[in-house]
C-alpha cells in the first residue's frame, strides 16, 4: 500500500480534488438550492424538473464527442479548460436572469463540466496511469465525489443562514479559480508521465486507438455494456423516488437523513474494499457478480419493512456504489486499453446519463398506474440478474 501511494502522489491528490469540485455539478448540490431557484425563475417542481432533465440529456450527449480530448491533449489544459467551464456556470446563477433560456444554459455547464467532464477526467486518469493499482486509484478519486456528498451539504446549509443562494454560487465560482494552479503544480510533470506511458504500452495491442465506431461495433461492448448501465439507471430511480419508497414501506422522513449517513459510510468502505480487490482477480471473470449486494437491497427493499431492513438496504445500497466504481473503471481500461479509455468511458458516461434520465420517468410511471414497489423490484431484480448472465454466457468469445 505505501508503494501506491509515494507512486505518483501529485496525480491521486489531483484525481480526488478534481471530482470533489465536479461536486458543484452534482444533482445533489444543484437540489440544495431547488426553492430558490424555483421561486426565482416561478417554476413548479415539475416544470423545474423537465428543464433540469432536458439540460442534462443534452450535456450527455455532447459530452460523448468532448470527452474524447482527454485522449489526444495534455491533462493539464484539459483539465484547465473544465474547471474555467464550470466556474462560469457557477458564477452565471450570480448574475441570474428572470429568462428560462439562462436557466437551462446554467444548468446544461453544470451538468456538462461538473457531473461530466470533471467527474471523468478524474477517474480515466486513474484508470489511465495506474495499471498495476488502477483499482485503487479508482476508488481514490471516487472517495473525493463521496466525501463531497457527505461534507459539502452540512457547509452548504451553514452558509445558507447569512449568505444568500447567489452569494453561495459566485463562492464556489471563485473556489474552482483557486483550483485552476493547484491542478498546475500537481500535474506539472505531465508530459513526462505521457512519455513514460506511451513507451510502456508502444508493443501493447490492447492499447490501440479506439473510436467510438469501433467501439459500437465491437460485440465485447454490448455483453458488458447492459452492466454499467444498471447501477446508474437503478441508483437513479431509487433515489429520486425515495418519499414514495419510504411512504409506502412506512418508514418516516426523519430516517432520511441517517440513511445517508449510512449510505455515505458503506460506500466508502466499498471503495476500501473493491479498489485492492481488483488489483489481484481478473475484472472480466469478476465483474458478473458485482452487482450482487445491488440485487439483494432490491430485494430487501421488497420483502422487509422494519428499521433494521431499513439500515441493510441502505447500507448495500451504499457499498455496491463504492464497489462498483473501480470494477467498472478497471473493466473499460482492460478492454479498450489505456489510450482510449477517455473514448470509452465518455461513451459510457453519456449514456448512463441518459439512463439516470430515464429511470425517474419509467419508475414514476409505474407509480402512477398503482405498481409502485413491485415494479421497481421486477424491473430492477430483471435488469440486475440479465445484466450478470451476459458476461457469463459470452466469457469465452
Amino acid at each position: 500500500m505505501k508503494r501506491f501511494f509515494f507512486h505518483d502522489p501529485y496525480l491521486l491528490i489531483y484525481g480526488f480534488v478534481i471530482v470533489f469540485f465536479g461536486s458543484y455539478g452534482q444533482t445533489f448540490y444543484i437540489a440544495l438550492f431547488n426553492e430558490d431557484i424555483r421561486n426565482f425563475y416561478n417554476l413548479t417542481d415539475g416544470q423545474f424538473g423537465f428543464v433540469y432533465a432536458l439540460a442534462t440529456l443534452v450535456s450527455s450527449f455532447l459530452f460523448i464527442n468532448f470527452a474524447k480530448l482527454i485522449d489526444k491533449i495534455e491533462l493539464r489544459i484539459y483539465s484547465t479548460l473544465i474547471i474555467i467551464g464550470l466556474a462560469l456556470a457557477c458564477i452565471g446563477f450570480n448574475f441570474i436572469f428572470d429568462n428560462i433560456i439562462h436557466l437551462f444554459i446554467i444548468l446544461f455547464l453544470l451538468r456538462f463540466f461538473g457531473q461530466g467532464a470533471m467527474t471523468h477526467a478524474g477517474s480515466t486518469s486513474m484508470a489511465r496511469y495506474f495499471s498495476l493499482d488502477r483499482g485503487k486509484a479508482i476508488s481514490v478519486a471516487t472517495l473525493g465525489g463521496m466525501l463531497g456528498i457527505m461534507l459539502i451539504p452540512k457547509l452548504v446549509v451553514s452558509l445558507q443562514t447569512f449568505l444568500d443562494f447567489k452569494s453561495i454560487w459566485f463562492y464556489s465560482a471563485l473556489s474552482l479559480l483557486l483550483l485552476i494552479p493547484l491542478v498546475s503544480i500537481l500535474l506539472f510533470d505531465q508530459k513526462k508521465r505521457d512519455l513514460t506511458l506511451l513507451k510502456k504500452i508502444k508493443n501493447q495491442k490492447v492499447h490501440k486507438h479506439w473510436t467510438i465506431t469501433q467501439i459500437l461495433t465491437d460485440r465485447i461492448f454490448f455483453i458488458y455494456f447492459p452492466l454499467a448501465l444498471s447501477s446508474p439507471f437503478i441508483g437513479t430511480g431509487l433515489i429520486f423516488h425515495q418519499i414514495f419508497i419510504f411512504d409506502s414501506k412506512g418508514w418516516s422522513i426523519e430516517m432520511l437523513g441517517d440513511g445517508y449517513l449510512i449510505f455515505g459510510l458503506c460506500s466508502i468502505f466499498g471503495l476500501i474494499i473493491g479498489g485492492p480487490l481488483i488489483d489481484k482477480i481478473n475484472t472480466k471473470r469478476a465483474i458478473p457478480f458485482v452487482l450482487v449486494p445491488l440485487l439483494i437491497s432490491v430485494f430487501i427493499l421488497f420483502f422487509f419493512n422494519s428499521y433494521f431492513a431499513f439500515v441493510i438496504y441502505m447500507s448495500l445500497f451504499g457499498f455496491n456504489l463504492g464497489l462498483s466504481a473501480p470494477f467498472m473503471g478497471s473493466l473499460w481500461a482492460e478492454i479498450y486499453g489505456v489510450k482510449s479509455i477517455g473514448t470509452a468511458k465518455a461513451l459510457l458516461h453519456g449514456v448512463g446519463v441518459f439512463a439516470s434520465a430515464l429511470s425517474p420517468v419509467i419508475f414514476g410511471y409505474a407509480i402512477d398506474w398503482g405498481f409502485g414497489i413491485v415494479a421497481i423490484f421486477l424491473i430492477s431484480s430483471i435488469m440486475i440478474i440479465v445484466s450478470a448472465v451476459l458476461p457469463i454466457v459470452y466469457k469465452h468469445e
